[in-house]
């Protein structure tokens, strides 16, 4: 064909049936042309497919087959002439999925409008969940990823939405490393506050007042991390597994892990926290990696000290490199997932860094933030739908609960 052969673009709309497709297409066949492109959709029982193909040499043929089909079919149809394919589908393609609680259409009004003050091209929109949140993946083309990123991060945080820009490339379908941050991430609060409300009330205030210093940034993680340390000297050991059984997993992170595992992904947690807890995460879970800081136990008590090395900021992002080379897995295919300021050197050196309900700190310097009180939005990021979430639980057995009507 020639490079910018001329093309005829029908499309179809009206009420979706059985066939429609097949007698389309039949009716094209024997216009002997070549298929260009194809999309459809269905929303709420209307279809719109629309059939790009090269222009044939007796173009009124085919135009008055196609009227026909539709005739039959009882719907509309329109026929464009027109010459090669988009240009724009072809270079700096991205995939910006956009989340919200509600979702409304002034923010997907104004994710657009950024797109096109960069001269992008929303080539598709699809739905990736409704409930509990509301879930859109946008295909654009025609401008750089990063340059998407940083506009539409700015006009994510003024409309209240979560926006995630990521390149089009195949990373996206392969196996990634999950890499999580523990304590107001995979679970909920904060451990070393739930061991100092069992050593009185003036300890698990003090404590309570350091942690929020440190998840800010103002303070040395590890010099926080030894002050916060030394309230619980004297505790009976035995609290750690009491405290255990007071941790509240975040809603939605064992269906993310759950889900991940079926297509081979690995995980991994990484805390500031303990590893009494984080080791029983793990194998509750089913998480493959685990690396946390290790309490002092004397005699059956806590001695108010820490074993080894601290985990710190730096600390985490080693661990997650050391984790993708034992999974096999290019630093590039990491996700990580984290709230705290302990947590930016993390982000920043996987392949996409999400800040969960994170401090604004950390929402500026990863790649996305994450808004919503639930892990599993996470799978939307990857192009995993809530519908393809629910087919896979129950071929599994698991019941999940139904959405609003």
């Amino acid at each position: 064909m020639a490079a910018h052969p001329e093309t005829l673009l029908v499309t179809l709309t009206g009420n979706d049936r059985p066939g429609v497709t097949s007698s389309v297409f039949t009716a094209l066949t024997a216009a002997g042309i070549e298929v260009v492109d194809v999309e459809q959709i269905i929303l709420r029982g209307r279809l719109i497919l629309g059939v790009l193909v090269t222009a044939p040499r007796d173009p009124r043929r085919l135009t008055t087959a196609v009227h026909q089909t539709a005739r039959d079919l009882g719907m509309q149809v329109e026929i464009e002439r027109g010459s090669g394919d988009s240009p724009s589908r072809r270079t700096g393609r991205a995939h910006v999925t956009v989340i919200g609680s509600p979702l409304r259409p002034g923010h997907l009004a104004a994710i657009a409008g950024r797109i096109a003050d960069l001269g992008g091209n929303i080539d598709r929109i699809e739905r990736m969940a409704r409930y509990p949140v509301t879930a859109i993946d946008l295909h654009v083309s025609g401008t750089e990823p990063d340059r998407l990123r940083a506009l539409l991060a700015t006009e994510a945080a003024q409309q209240g939405v979560d926006v995630a820009v990521q390149p089009a490339n195949l990373l996206r379908h392969g196996m990634r490393l999950i890499v999580m941050d523990v304590d107001s991430t995979l679970i909920q609060g904060e451990v070393i506050e739930m061991l100092a409300a069992h050593a009185g009330p003036d300890a698990q205030a003090e404590v309570a007042e350091v942690t929020e210093a440190a998840m800010r940034g103002e303070l040395d993680f590890e010099e926080s991390l030894r002050a916060r340390v030394r309230h619980l000297a004297g505790l009976d050991a035995a609290v750690l597994d009491q405290v255990y059984d007071e941790v509240v997993i975040t809603p939605g992170a064992r269906t993310m892990v759950r889900t991940l595992r079926r297509l081979g992904y690995r995980f991994a947690i990484v805390s500031g926290g303990f590893s009494h807890v984080t080791d029983r995460l793990a194998a509750d879970l089913g998480i493959h990696f685990s690396r946390a800081n290790e309490l002092e136990v004397v005699d059956g008590r806590l001695t108010g000290g820490i074993v080894g090395d601290v985990v710190d900021r730096a600390g985490k992002a080693r661990a997650l490199r050391e984790f993708a080379e034992q999974a096999g897995v290019d630093v590039a295919a990491t996700v990580a997932i984290g709230d705290g300021a302990n947590d930016l050197d993390m982000l920043a050196a996987a392949g996409l860094g999400v800040a969960y309900n994170a401090r604004p700190v950390v929402q500026q310097a990863a790649d996305t933030a994450v808004n919503v009180p639930y892990l599993d939005p996470i799978l939307y990021l990857l192009g995993i739908s809530r519908e393809e979430i629910e087919a896979a639980d129950a071929e599994a057995g698991i019941v999940t609960p139904s959405p609003p009507v």
